[in-house]
């Protein structure tokens, strides 16, 4: 009897323990945030690159807005000539394209692929020039340099049934641009994402559409460098 009074002493005791801690909720909130901190860091992580992806979409576009709207713009000339489009004029659009695209590393990532579409001869659609920027090896979706130079078989450039067309006696800009999207740190989860946005603005003034021996553009002495697509 006197050994079994200590032994059930002691399983009270212990019972009474065992309560006391499943009854003790003081350090619950920090076992909870144990588990739910990496779920918390990885939609956080989450959230900053679909802003990213967004913003990213959302420059790419204003920039191809800027260059198309640059390019009308170029009115190089005096009172005695029509204004004209000069190669150095053309790498000039071309700078302003990556100082916009800042952060962006465009040059190696990306693209712009700026042409002048025109009425030819025979009244069709035609890409009298075309000029390129970027490391991005990509072409035109809509037609390479000199295509539609005869006939009215080339509709125009952009998606079908949705060309853009130029009237006679007057050129459009028209801009593709194309941006491999460089993510934060969700590379593998986004997958490869190609940005791609198009914009189109018709010359501001009257140009001399002919250009230098029927190119389209001017390069002068002394010369700049051709921004050539190939």
């Amino acid at each position: 009897m006197q050994l079994i009074l200590p032994i059930r002493r002691r399983i009270g005791a212990a019972a009474a323990r065992v309560i006391r801690f499943a009854r003790d909720t003081r350090a619950v909130i920090i076992i909870e945030m144990a588990f739910v901190i990496p779920l918390l860091v990885l939609v956080g992580f989450g959230g900053l690159e679909v802003a990213n992806l967004t913003m990213s979409t959302t420059r790419i576009s204003q920039i191809g807005l800027s260059a198309a709207d640059n390019a009308a713009r170029i009115a190089f000339g005096s009172n005695l000539s029509q204004p004209r489009v000069r190669e150095i004029d053309i790498n000039e659009v071309f700078t302003g394209v990556e100082e916009q695209a800042r952060g962006l590393d465009f040059r190696r990532n990306g693209r712009v692929i700026l042409s002048s579409l025109e009425r030819n001869p025979d009244g069709g659609q035609w890409i009298h020039w075309q000029r390129c920027y970027g490391e991005l090896d990509v072409d035109s979706s809509y037609g390479v340099q000199g295509t539609g130079a005869t006939g009215t078989g080339f509709a125009g450039m952009g998606p079908a049934g949705r060309e853009v067309t130029a009237s006679s006696g007057t050129a459009v800009m028209f801009v593709e641009i194309v941006y491999e999207y460089q993510p934060l740190a969700f590379g593998a989860w986004l997958g490869p994402r190609t940005i791609r946005s198009t914009a189109a603005f018709n010359i501001r003034e009257g140009r001399d559409l002919a250009g230098q021996n029927g190119a389209g553009t001017f390069n002068p002495a002394p010369q700049a460098a051709v921004s050539s697509c190939t």
